[in-house]
Protein backbone atom coordinates (compact mmCIF):
# COMPACT_ATOMS: atom_id res chain seq x y z
CA UNK A 1 0.00 0.00 0.00
CA UNK A 2 1.24 3.49 -0.74
CA UNK A 3 0.60 5.78 2.11
CA UNK A 4 0.66 9.40 2.49
CA UNK A 5 1.46 10.47 5.92
CA UNK A 6 0.81 14.31 7.31
CA UNK A 7 2.43 15.10 10.75
CA UNK A 8 3.68 19.32 11.19
CA UNK A 9 6.84 17.75 12.77
CA UNK A 10 9.28 14.23 12.40
CA UNK A 11 11.41 13.02 14.85
CA UNK A 12 14.27 14.83 13.40
CA UNK A 13 12.70 18.49 14.13
CA UNK A 14 13.40 19.88 17.35
CA UNK A 15 10.83 20.38 18.50
CA UNK A 16 9.45 16.64 17.98
CA UNK A 17 7.44 14.91 20.74
CA UNK A 18 5.29 12.15 21.55
CA UNK A 19 3.14 12.42 18.53
CA UNK A 20 6.51 12.36 16.46
CA UNK A 21 7.61 8.79 18.17
CA UNK A 22 4.51 7.41 17.41
CA UNK A 23 4.11 8.37 14.16
CA UNK A 24 7.43 7.28 12.92
CA UNK A 25 7.71 4.40 14.57
CA UNK A 26 4.32 2.57 13.23
CA UNK A 27 5.20 4.25 9.53
CA UNK A 28 8.86 2.77 9.94
CA UNK A 29 7.24 -1.26 11.23
CA UNK A 30 5.02 -0.09 7.50
CA UNK A 31 7.84 0.48 5.33
CA UNK A 32 9.48 -2.90 6.92
CA UNK A 33 6.71 -5.09 5.76
CA UNK A 34 7.03 -3.83 2.59
CA UNK A 35 4.68 -0.35 2.51
CA UNK A 36 5.82 2.41 0.13
CA UNK A 37 5.33 5.41 3.18
CA UNK A 38 6.03 8.95 2.66
CA UNK A 39 5.81 11.32 5.33
CA UNK A 40 5.25 15.28 4.51
CA UNK A 41 6.18 17.43 7.49
CA UNK A 42 7.68 20.80 8.12
CA UNK A 43 11.33 21.47 7.28
CA UNK A 44 13.59 23.09 10.59
CA UNK A 45 16.83 24.45 9.51
CA UNK A 46 19.71 21.90 8.56
CA UNK A 47 17.24 19.45 7.66
CA UNK A 48 16.71 18.36 4.34
CA UNK A 49 14.35 18.77 2.11
CA UNK A 50 13.82 15.46 0.94
CA UNK A 51 15.80 11.99 2.41
CA UNK A 52 14.96 8.23 3.05
CA UNK A 53 15.19 7.59 7.10
CA UNK A 54 14.68 3.85 8.01
CA UNK A 55 12.37 3.09 5.01
CA UNK A 56 10.23 6.25 4.98
CA UNK A 57 10.96 8.74 2.78
CA UNK A 58 11.01 12.10 4.34
CA UNK A 59 9.75 15.16 2.64
CA UNK A 60 9.80 18.47 4.31
CA UNK A 61 8.24 21.87 3.11
CA UNK A 62 7.66 24.93 4.83
CA UNK A 63 8.34 25.85 8.85
CA UNK A 64 5.63 25.85 11.88
CA UNK A 65 2.92 27.79 9.43
CA UNK A 66 3.58 27.44 5.61
CA UNK A 67 3.65 23.33 6.07
CA UNK A 68 -0.01 23.65 5.87
CA UNK A 69 0.18 25.35 2.40
CA UNK A 70 2.89 23.13 1.07
CA UNK A 71 1.22 20.03 1.82
CA UNK A 72 -1.54 21.09 -0.15
CA UNK A 73 1.02 22.16 -3.24
CA UNK A 74 2.49 19.11 -2.95
CA UNK A 75 -0.32 17.16 -3.32
CA UNK A 76 -1.43 18.90 -6.09
CA UNK A 77 2.19 18.50 -7.91
CA UNK A 78 1.77 14.71 -6.97
CA UNK A 79 -0.56 12.26 -9.56
CA UNK A 80 -2.92 11.36 -7.35
CA UNK A 81 -3.08 7.83 -8.13
CA UNK A 82 0.65 7.56 -6.43
CA UNK A 83 -0.91 7.39 -2.97
CA UNK A 84 -3.73 5.13 -2.06
CA UNK A 85 -4.18 6.64 1.34
CA UNK A 86 -3.84 9.90 3.26
CA UNK A 87 -3.07 9.81 6.98
CA UNK A 88 -3.80 13.23 8.23
CA UNK A 89 -2.08 13.93 11.40
CA UNK A 90 -4.10 16.25 13.92
CA UNK A 91 -1.33 18.53 15.99
CA UNK A 92 -3.95 21.52 17.20
CA UNK A 93 -4.08 22.44 13.63
CA UNK A 94 -4.75 19.97 11.55
CA UNK A 95 -3.94 19.77 7.11
CA UNK A 96 -7.47 19.58 6.22
CA UNK A 97 -6.65 16.76 3.48
CA UNK A 98 -10.50 16.00 2.84
CA UNK A 99 -10.91 19.25 1.27
CA UNK A 100 -7.85 18.99 -1.41
CA UNK A 101 -6.49 14.71 -1.79
CA UNK A 102 -10.07 14.41 -3.68
CA UNK A 103 -11.32 11.16 -3.53
CA UNK A 104 -7.97 9.22 -1.92
CA UNK A 105 -8.99 7.65 1.48
CA UNK A 106 -8.44 9.43 4.81
CA UNK A 107 -7.20 8.34 7.97
CA UNK A 108 -7.49 11.35 10.95
CA UNK A 109 -4.86 10.27 13.70
CA UNK A 110 -6.07 12.81 16.47
CA UNK A 111 -3.69 12.15 19.89
CA UNK A 112 -5.88 15.08 21.57
CA UNK A 113 -7.83 18.01 21.07
CA UNK A 114 -6.36 21.39 22.19
CA UNK A 115 -8.98 23.20 23.89
CA UNK A 116 -7.68 24.42 27.49
CA UNK A 117 -4.32 24.25 25.65
CA UNK A 118 -5.01 27.26 24.03
CA UNK A 119 -5.01 29.20 27.11
CA UNK A 120 -1.59 28.43 27.72
CA UNK A 121 0.36 28.26 24.43
CA UNK A 122 -1.23 31.46 22.65
CA UNK A 123 -2.09 35.34 23.83
CA UNK A 124 -6.04 35.16 25.33
CA UNK A 125 -7.28 36.85 22.40
CA UNK A 126 -5.76 34.60 19.77
CA UNK A 127 -6.99 31.38 22.99
CA UNK A 128 -10.38 32.71 22.90
CA UNK A 129 -10.76 32.63 19.11
CA UNK A 130 -8.56 29.38 18.73
CA UNK A 131 -10.84 27.19 21.19
CA UNK A 132 -14.20 28.78 20.30
CA UNK A 133 -14.31 29.30 17.05
CA UNK A 134 -11.14 27.80 15.01
CA UNK A 135 -10.61 24.37 16.84
CA UNK A 136 -14.39 23.39 16.40
CA UNK A 137 -14.42 24.88 12.99
CA UNK A 138 -11.23 22.90 11.65
CA UNK A 139 -12.44 19.47 13.48
CA UNK A 140 -16.07 19.53 12.30
CA UNK A 141 -14.57 19.02 8.81
CA UNK A 142 -13.72 15.45 9.77
CA UNK A 143 -17.05 14.85 11.25
CA UNK A 144 -17.63 11.68 8.50
CA UNK A 145 -13.57 10.76 8.49
CA UNK A 146 -12.57 7.76 9.90
CA UNK A 147 -10.58 9.18 12.89
CA UNK A 148 -8.15 7.48 15.02
CA UNK A 149 -7.06 8.33 19.15
CA UNK A 150 -5.36 6.86 21.95
CA UNK A 151 -7.43 7.19 24.89
CA UNK A 152 -11.44 7.45 25.96
CA UNK A 153 -10.71 10.71 26.64
CA UNK A 154 -9.94 11.94 23.61
CA UNK A 155 -12.40 9.72 21.72
CA UNK A 156 -15.05 11.65 24.04
CA UNK A 157 -13.69 15.06 23.32
CA UNK A 158 -13.68 14.60 19.29
CA UNK A 159 -17.21 13.32 19.37
CA UNK A 160 -18.26 16.28 21.10
CA UNK A 161 -16.76 18.79 18.39
CA UNK A 162 -19.22 16.28 15.71
CA UNK A 163 -17.06 13.00 14.77
CA UNK A 164 -18.74 10.54 14.27
CA UNK A 165 -16.17 7.81 13.39
CA UNK A 166 -13.64 7.51 16.33
CA UNK A 167 -12.18 4.69 17.35
CA UNK A 168 -9.29 4.33 20.03
CA UNK A 169 -5.80 2.59 19.16
CA UNK A 170 -3.53 1.38 22.14
CA UNK A 171 0.09 3.81 22.80
CA UNK A 172 2.84 1.54 22.04
CA UNK A 173 5.53 0.68 24.18
CA UNK A 174 8.30 -1.86 23.80
CA UNK A 175 8.95 -3.36 27.19
CA UNK A 176 11.86 -5.60 26.59
CA UNK A 177 13.80 -1.99 25.56
CA UNK A 178 13.22 -0.73 29.46
CA UNK A 179 15.44 -0.50 31.75
CA UNK A 180 15.84 -3.11 34.32
CA UNK A 181 15.03 -1.78 37.99
CA UNK A 182 17.92 -0.19 39.83
CA UNK A 183 17.90 0.16 43.27
CA UNK A 184 15.81 3.32 44.26
CA UNK A 185 17.55 6.42 45.90
CA UNK A 186 18.05 6.85 49.43
CA UNK A 187 16.27 10.12 49.76
CA UNK A 188 12.39 10.20 48.37
CA UNK A 189 12.90 11.44 45.11
CA UNK A 190 10.24 13.24 42.61
CA UNK A 191 11.09 13.27 39.10
CA UNK A 192 9.25 15.43 36.41
CA UNK A 193 10.02 14.19 32.93
CA UNK A 194 8.73 16.61 29.99
CA UNK A 195 8.73 19.49 27.07
CA UNK A 196 9.19 22.88 29.79
CA UNK A 197 6.38 24.49 28.62
CA UNK A 198 3.29 26.41 29.92
CA UNK A 199 0.91 23.84 28.44
CA UNK A 200 2.82 20.95 30.81
CA UNK A 201 2.67 22.91 34.01
CA UNK A 202 6.30 22.28 35.39
CA UNK A 203 5.99 25.04 37.54
CA UNK A 204 2.62 23.20 39.60
CA UNK A 205 5.53 20.29 39.86
CA UNK A 206 8.06 22.35 41.34
CA UNK A 207 5.95 24.79 43.48
CA UNK A 208 4.16 21.26 44.78
CA UNK A 209 7.30 19.62 45.64
CA UNK A 210 8.66 23.04 47.34
CA UNK A 211 5.61 23.01 49.39
CA UNK A 212 5.58 19.65 49.91
CA UNK A 213 9.15 19.09 50.93
CA UNK A 214 7.85 21.81 54.36
CA UNK A 215 6.13 18.52 56.13
CA UNK A 216 8.65 15.82 54.69
CA UNK A 217 12.10 15.21 56.52
CA UNK A 218 14.22 14.97 53.25
CA UNK A 219 13.47 14.66 49.93
CA UNK A 220 14.47 16.29 46.31
CA UNK A 221 13.40 16.07 42.76
CA UNK A 222 14.44 16.01 39.54
CA UNK A 223 13.44 17.61 36.02
CA UNK A 224 14.27 16.55 33.02
CA UNK A 225 13.70 18.26 29.93
CA UNK A 226 13.53 21.43 28.01
CA UNK A 227 11.35 23.91 26.56
CA UNK A 228 11.00 27.99 27.10
CA UNK A 229 10.73 27.93 30.59
CA UNK A 230 13.73 25.98 31.12
CA UNK A 231 15.45 29.03 32.07
CA UNK A 232 13.00 30.77 34.24
CA UNK A 233 12.65 27.82 36.49
CA UNK A 234 15.99 27.09 36.79
CA UNK A 235 16.50 30.76 38.23
CA UNK A 236 13.66 29.86 40.61
CA UNK A 237 14.10 26.13 41.71
CA UNK A 238 17.65 24.94 41.24
CA UNK A 239 19.50 24.05 44.49
CA UNK A 240 20.72 21.36 46.35
CA UNK A 241 17.31 19.88 46.27
CA UNK A 242 16.45 20.13 42.96
CA UNK A 243 18.76 19.61 39.78
CA UNK A 244 17.54 20.17 36.35
CA UNK A 245 19.02 17.23 33.90
CA UNK A 246 17.99 19.04 30.45
CA UNK A 247 17.54 17.27 27.84
CA UNK A 248 19.14 13.81 27.88
CA UNK A 249 18.57 10.24 25.86
CA UNK A 250 16.17 7.71 26.81
CA UNK A 251 18.20 4.87 28.74
CA UNK A 252 19.20 7.77 30.74
CA UNK A 253 16.20 9.38 31.02
CA UNK A 254 14.55 5.77 31.87
CA UNK A 255 17.20 5.34 34.79
CA UNK A 256 15.87 8.19 36.24
CA UNK A 257 12.70 7.33 36.52
CA UNK A 258 13.46 4.06 37.66
CA UNK A 259 15.70 5.26 40.63
CA UNK A 260 12.90 7.88 41.37
CA UNK A 261 10.07 7.34 43.98
CA UNK A 262 7.06 9.03 41.82
CA UNK A 263 6.96 11.03 38.44
CA UNK A 264 4.97 14.04 38.39
CA UNK A 265 2.47 14.85 35.74
CA UNK A 266 0.58 18.08 35.54
CA UNK A 267 0.23 18.63 32.08
CA UNK A 268 -3.20 20.88 31.49
CA UNK A 269 -4.24 17.80 29.14
CA UNK A 270 -2.73 14.69 27.02
CA UNK A 271 -3.55 12.40 24.58
CA UNK A 272 -2.43 9.59 26.77
CA UNK A 273 0.51 10.52 28.75
CA UNK A 274 3.32 8.15 27.96
CA UNK A 275 5.49 9.22 30.23
CA UNK A 276 3.47 7.76 32.96
CA UNK A 277 3.02 4.38 31.28
CA UNK A 278 7.21 4.20 30.78
CA UNK A 279 7.32 5.09 34.66
CA UNK A 280 5.34 2.18 35.79
CA UNK A 281 7.10 -0.08 33.33
CA UNK A 282 10.26 0.51 35.57
CA UNK A 283 8.43 0.46 38.47
CA UNK A 284 7.81 3.99 39.52
CA UNK A 285 4.18 5.06 40.46
CA UNK A 286 3.00 8.34 39.41
CA UNK A 287 1.13 11.37 41.13
CA UNK A 288 -1.13 13.33 38.77
CA UNK A 289 -4.09 15.65 37.43
CA UNK A 290 -7.48 14.52 36.87
CA UNK A 291 -7.40 15.55 33.13
CA UNK A 292 -8.05 14.45 29.76
CA UNK A 293 -5.13 11.49 28.88
CA UNK A 294 -3.32 11.94 32.33
CA UNK A 295 -6.45 10.64 34.30
CA UNK A 296 -6.68 7.56 31.40
CA UNK A 297 -2.73 6.21 31.62
CA UNK A 298 -3.19 7.04 35.49
CA UNK A 299 -6.08 4.94 36.10
CA UNK A 300 -4.41 1.98 33.42
CA UNK A 301 -1.00 2.15 35.83
CA UNK A 302 -1.82 2.27 39.10
CA UNK A 303 -1.12 6.25 39.93
CA UNK A 304 -2.60 8.40 42.34
CA UNK A 305 -5.06 11.19 40.76
CA UNK A 306 -5.53 14.30 42.36
CA UNK A 307 -7.55 17.64 41.63
CA UNK A 308 -5.87 20.00 39.21
CA UNK A 309 -4.03 22.71 41.29
CA UNK A 310 -0.77 23.28 43.11
CA UNK A 311 -1.61 22.71 46.85
CA UNK A 312 -4.06 19.12 46.08
CA UNK A 313 -0.80 17.94 44.41
CA UNK A 314 1.38 19.05 46.88
CA UNK A 315 -0.34 17.01 49.79
CA UNK A 316 -0.57 14.33 47.97
CA UNK A 317 3.42 14.51 47.67
CA UNK A 318 3.51 15.08 51.12
CA UNK A 319 1.45 12.13 52.18
CA UNK A 320 2.71 9.50 49.41
CA UNK A 321 6.43 10.11 48.51
CA UNK A 322 7.75 9.70 52.11
CA UNK A 323 6.20 6.86 52.49
CA UNK A 324 7.25 5.40 49.02
CA UNK A 325 10.53 6.57 49.45
CA UNK A 326 10.57 4.33 52.61
CA UNK A 327 9.67 1.25 50.55
CA UNK A 328 6.22 1.02 50.79
CA UNK A 329 4.76 2.32 47.26
CA UNK A 330 2.06 0.80 45.29
CA UNK A 331 2.81 -1.99 42.57
CA UNK A 332 2.32 -0.69 39.05
CA UNK A 333 2.44 -2.08 35.62
CA UNK A 334 2.31 -0.58 31.97
CA UNK A 335 -1.09 -0.79 31.34
CA UNK A 336 -3.20 0.35 28.19
CA UNK A 337 -0.42 -0.05 26.03
CA UNK A 338 0.84 -3.08 23.72
CA UNK A 339 3.74 -3.70 21.50
CA UNK A 340 4.67 -1.41 18.55
CA UNK A 341 4.41 -4.13 15.76
CA UNK A 342 0.51 -4.46 17.41
CA UNK A 343 -0.25 -0.66 17.13
CA UNK A 344 1.56 -0.29 13.64
CA UNK A 345 -0.69 -3.39 12.36
CA UNK A 346 -4.11 -2.23 14.18
CA UNK A 347 -3.79 1.36 12.75
CA UNK A 348 -2.90 -0.34 9.19
CA UNK A 349 -5.89 -2.19 9.73
CA UNK A 350 -8.26 0.76 9.96
CA UNK A 351 -5.90 2.22 6.72
CA UNK A 352 -7.06 -1.09 5.05
CA UNK A 353 -10.89 -0.58 5.81
CA UNK A 354 -10.66 3.07 5.30
CA UNK A 355 -9.65 2.18 1.76
CA UNK A 356 -12.31 -0.36 0.95
CA UNK A 357 -14.81 1.47 2.06
CA UNK A 358 -14.01 4.22 -0.05
CA UNK A 359 -13.49 2.35 -3.23
CA UNK A 360 -17.25 0.93 -2.41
Amino acid sequence: MRILVYNWKDLAHPAAGGAEVYVETIARHWAEWGHDVTLFCARAPGQAADERLEGVRHVRRGGRLGVYREAHRYFASEDHEVFDVVVDVVNTRPFLTPDFVGATPVLTLAFQVAREVWSYEVPRAAAVVGRHWLEPRWLRRYAEVPTLTISESSRRSLEEYGLRDVSVVPVGLELAAVVPEPTKERLPTAVFVGRLAPNKRPDHALRAFCEARRNMDAGRMWIVGTGPMEASLRRRFAGDEVTFHGRIGDAEKLDLMARAHALLVTSVREGWGLVVTEAAAVGTPSIGYDVPGLRDSLSASGGVIVRPGIEALARAVADVLPRWGAGSGPTVRPGGVAPWSEVATEVLDHLERARGSRRR
